[in-house]
């Protein structure tokens, strides 16, 4: 075998195996927690419909902790484990834990978001962890605030189910680039207590006069990307692939992994 032969085989072999750019076949998909259970939803099938739902959209795998109690502090394993969100790129938060208000137990939930990982919050998450009267707006930087301050809005309550009219209001984000607007089977219409400063407004719902934010993103303590949607209480919702096509680039978004134009990162979409 001749010195040219060689250094022809070795460069064809380093070509084989020096690993491809970021965005190849070989990235390792998001690591997704998600978090359901309490009182009011069909949680046991919902929790499926979306792990099925953005693991078909995006390269993510997608954990569940979930809890079939049905009251309004449902016993979640992370209660007590402020480390509960090792290992995960980002967490989705779809409880339903109203009367869970102990501050210690609001500030575990918040501790990995605080230390920057990200979060996604679906529907009754904006009910959960309230510390005081929720009708009250909040003073920033008391309890009665920590967690409305994470979720960017403080909201306290909804109306009747009925469909939501829902129009994007600002179309040049990533996040909504290319969805159109739509009109949700029966549904429930948070109200808007306080926008917080960080927030953004992504669509506005409307049921006859009542009109309120419904989708936006928060920038929580400068540095953690957070995103959120009050739409969500039902199964026809969550399953609507309007719906999960929403949900799935609010969590590429939270990752950093959701291209200007709408469309994953290469190596992270399907």
């Amino acid at each position: 075998m001749t010195a040219k032969t060689i250094l022809v085989l070795t460069a064809a072999l380093a070509f084989i195996l020096v690993p491809g750019p970021a965005g190849a076949e070989g990235t390792k998909p998001l690591k997704v927690l998600l978090i359901a259970g309490g009182c009011c939803h069909d949680y046991p099938q919902q929790k499926d419909i979306l792990k099925r739902g953005i693991e078909a959209r995006a390269n993510v795998e997608v954990d569940t902790v979930f809890s079939a109690d049905g009251s309004t502090q449902p016993k979640l394993p992370i209660y007590g484990k402020p480390d509960y969100a090792k290992g995960y790129d980002v967490i989705i938060h779809d409880e339903c834990a109203s009367d869970v208000n102990d501050l210690a137990v609001v500030e575990g939930v918040l501790q990995p978001h605080r230390e920057g990982i990200p979060g996604v919050n679906l529907h009754c998450a904006m009910h959960c962890y309230r510390i005081g009267n929720p009708n009250d707006p909040v003073t920033e930087g008391t309890p009665h605030g920590f967690w409305f301050e994470y979720l960017g809005l403080q909201s306290s309550g909804h109306g009747a189910q009925l469909p939501i009219a829902v129009s994007f209001s600002d179309p040049a984000s990533p996040i909504t680039r290319g969805l159109t607007d739509w009109t949700t089977m029966n549904e429930e219409l948070y109200n808007n207590i306080k926008v917080f400063g960080g927030a953004h407004s992504l669509a506005r719902g409307r049921q006859g006069k009542s009109d309120f934010v419904v989708v936006w993103t928060n920038l929580y303590q400068g540095k953690t990307r957070v995103f959120s949607t009050t739409l969500g209480h039902n199964n026809q919702t969550v399953e609507d692939p309007r719906y999960l096509d929403l949900v799935t680039r609010g969590v590429l978004w939270a990752c950093g992994k959701l291209g200007e134009d709408g469309k994953p990162l290469p190596g992270y979409g399907k």
